[in-house]
């Protein structure tokens, strides 16, 4: 459970310290769930001073961390394809961690071992954040 934006970060925070290269993060919200505001948690863990913006019109921010990050953000997406000739399954198989949000939008390119965080909750509301995997 969340209670405000810094507390959804230090979870993000939380989760970043813990990850490898080759680890894939599928984040799932509605709009304004805080799915941002967790990535940029997960890329202080990961060891950036950098702030993260949310890459929904260039669609991939890269961040060099501990191992490079590649935030990946399908809001605006239309298709799989669209997605693949981003060049997404290769980031997915590389040697840093790919976060992806909208991650519902290509659950079928996703690896079997993704982590996948769930951030319900919008506006005042507290957030529960669901990590598996």
């Amino acid at each position: 459970m969340s209670g405000s934006a810094e507390a959804t970060e230090a979870a993000g925070e939380r989760l970043g310290a813990t990850l490898g290269p080759g680890a894939v993060v599928a984040l799932i919200g509605e709009l304004g769930a805080g799915k941002t505001c967790f990535v940029q948690g997960l890329v202080r863990g990961l060891g950036t001073t950098v702030r993260a913006t949310s890459p929904t019109f260039v669609l991939v921010n890269q961040y060099r961390g501990r191992v490079p990050i590649h935030h990946v953000d399908a809001y605006r997406t239309d298709s799989l394809t669209e997605l693949m000739d981003l060049g997404l399954l290769e980031l997915i198989g590389g040697e840093g961690v790919t976060i992806i949000e909208w991650a519902d939008k290509l659950t079928p390119l996703l690896p079997p071992d993704a982590i996948h965080v769930h951030i319900a909750g919008v506006g005042d509301e507290p957030r529960t954040i669901t990590i598996r995997g």
